[in-house]
């Protein structure tokens, strides 16, 4: 099993953008010496939970003091940028890494990031269609030399080429380093993700976000469906899962310190509220006739994947177990700046003590 970090970020409101900024570059550097395989970060732009709106940012500091760990957006929210603009900052953002450069595309979740940039389009299908035209066309920036004008729904572009009639000292030439493009993740949530299915078939990483292990199951049934429709064949090995952690000497230390510090505060004052008010619970249920009420922190911390060693192991190959094999474990990245020796520690027993002694997936 392979191991990574998958950072919101998540800070509680109110904590200096700057202070977030230092810390997310501390556990990156942190994640590199201890071997971890990658790191995503998260774009958000109306979330104060969830404050970086500018996750190149970050990739492009911490590319400056990592050597080994790849690095990548996770996700962009396609739809809020212009595509031409972004295959452009990503192409060179890979050149700059080395060629250690992930990308990750969603339509995004928040609907005040919609009500503030697209407040025009308020249907789910539509949302889909944006983000689907507008990576066809950063793909087509990609790979595809000009010249060539681009007609879509949403998108109209044009790629000048080599030598625009304006003067043959002009030409497009940004393309990404790593050929035909950096590897391509999408993250999903639902039970009948899109982009799960979007991923099979393309043959691009899936990655399924912290919900239930009975959803994350019917994730990878989605991957199958996308990938036989396409005549691919899914890897269990290429597929992330992205959990809570927080690994320490005993259980009940672990679980005082994850309740205790930012991961609880960040589920009990930000994503329990939210999925009430979304009406979206079903997402963190076991079992979905259990009533919303008898869902609190508690309930969650008992399926996280939070303890000692031993705990943590066993709780990891049951995860396992339950999804049929994943390739990567992805840890929720919190802000533990007031105590970083707590988590740079559960990150550290976490790399090698518990994933050494988890069975790997090559399937």
């Amino acid at each position: 099993m392979k191991l990574g970090l998958f950072l919101m970020p998540c800070h509680p409101p109110g904590r200096p953008l700057g202070d977030a900024n230092r810390w997310n570059l501390e556990v990156i550097e942190h994640a590199d010496r201890l071997g971890y395989d990658e790191a995503w970060i998260g774009e958000h732009f109306t979330v104060p939970w969830e404050p970086v709106p500018a996750p190149d940012l970050i990739v492009a500091q911490a590319l400056q003091t990592t050597e080994r760990i790849r690095l990548g957006p996770g996700a962009h929210i396609v739809p809020f940028h212009i595509p031409g603009v972004l295959a452009a900052r990503l192409a060179f953002l890979d050149h700059a890494s080395g060629g250690r450069l992930n990308v990750a595309f969603t339509q995004g979740t928040s609907t005040t990031d919609w009500r503030s940039f697209r407040p025009d389009v308020t249907e789910e299908r539509e949302k889909g269609e944006l983000m689907t035209e507008g990576m066809d066309l950063i793909l087509k920036y990609w790979t595809e030399p000009g010249p060539w004008q681009f007609e879509g729904r949403h998108f109209r572009a044009e790629q000048v080429g080599e030598h625009p009639p304006e003067s043959e000292l002009l030409a497009h030439h940004v393309y990404p380093l790593q050929r035909p493009h950096p590897p391509i993740a999408l993250a999903g949530i639902g039970a009948s993700s899109y982009s799960m299915w979007l991923c099979g078939q393309r043959g691009w990483i899936p990655m399924s976000l912290d919900v239930a292990p009975r959803i994350v199951t019917q994730h990878w049934s989605r991957v199958e469906e996308g990938a036989a429709e396409a005549g691919r064949e899914a890897h269990r090995s290429d597929w992330r899962v992205v959990k809570e952690v927080l690994v320490a000497e005993t259980d009940a230390e672990a679980r005082r310190l994850a309740l205790e510090g930012c991961l609880g505060r960040y589920f009990s004052e930000f994503t329990l509220p939210l999925f009430r008010s979304w009406g979206v619970m079903d997402l963190v249920k076991d079992d979905p006739e259990l009533p919303d009420s008898e869902v609190d922190i508690d309930y969650l911390c008992d399926r996280w994947l939070v303890g000692s060693v031993e705990t943590v192991t066993s709780k990891l190959r049951e995860l396992q177990e339950k999804v049929g094999g994943f390739g990567t474990l992805l840890v929720l990245g919190m802000d533990y700046s007031e105590r970083p020796e707590v988590w740079f520690e559960s990150m550290r027993l976490l790399a090698e003590e518990v994933v050494p002694n988890v069975g790997a997936v090559t399937a």
